[in-house]
């Protein structure tokens, strides 16, 4: 089964704006980990950057520090760079030809936040007919307070950890998915 690594939206706002990631506590280093041992495996890693396209936007302006790549990513090696305007990374984006092009029948879901493009990702994915793993310690929220209510990071987090479970996806740690790709090869 051929598979691709999804790093979503990591990128500064989420460390030095206005959405600093507060959980799961390391989650960088281990989309790090999960993208240097992709590349280790010739798992094609597919690098995705948000734009919002809003005029006057404050978060995820285009050109702006904020909207770059955190620059642990941006150094490492990609496949592709996809940008995106809306959660989910197949919507008015090549992700979906990008894949297809290279038979590719599996992705792993990593990068922030767990709760929008992440898990939004996640469910297109699976609605297109690919097997989907979701990286528990490789994704990452922060709590949040609006007209709804308000929840924790971790209980954000967990949530949508159980949710991809019961459906969506195969959720994994960074070192079981790292076990698994080691076993395939």
């Amino acid at each position: 089964m051929n598979e691709a690594l999804l790093v979503i939206d990591v990128q500064n706002e989420y460390f030095t704006g206005s959405m600093p990631v507060t959980h799961p506590q390391g989650s960088l280093e281990n989309i790090l980990k999960a993208m240097a041992h992709a590349q280790a495996r010739k798992v094609p890693v597919v690098v995705i950057q948000h734009t919002n396209a809003t005029p006057g936007a404050v978060a995820f302006r285009k050109g702006t520090a904020n909207w770059e790549l955190h620059k642990e990513i941006a150094r490492r090696h990609a496949d592709i760079l996809i940008e995106k305007n809306l959660p989910g990374s197949f919507t008015g984006t090549a992700l979906g030809s990008w894949l297809k092009e290279r038979d590719i029948s599996k992705v792993t879901i990593a990068g922030y936040m767990t709760q929008m493009c992440c898990d939004t990702t996640a469910r297109q994915a699976f609605h297109r007919g690919y097997a989907v793993n979701f990286l528990s310690d490789a994704t990452g929220t922060l709590s949040v307070t609006n007209g709804a209510g308000s929840i924790s990071d971790s209980d954000l987090h967990r949530a949508i950890l159980i949710t991809q479970q019961m459906r969506f996806s195969r959720v994994l740690t960074t070192d079981q998915w790292i076990k698994k790709l080691d076993q395939n090869q």
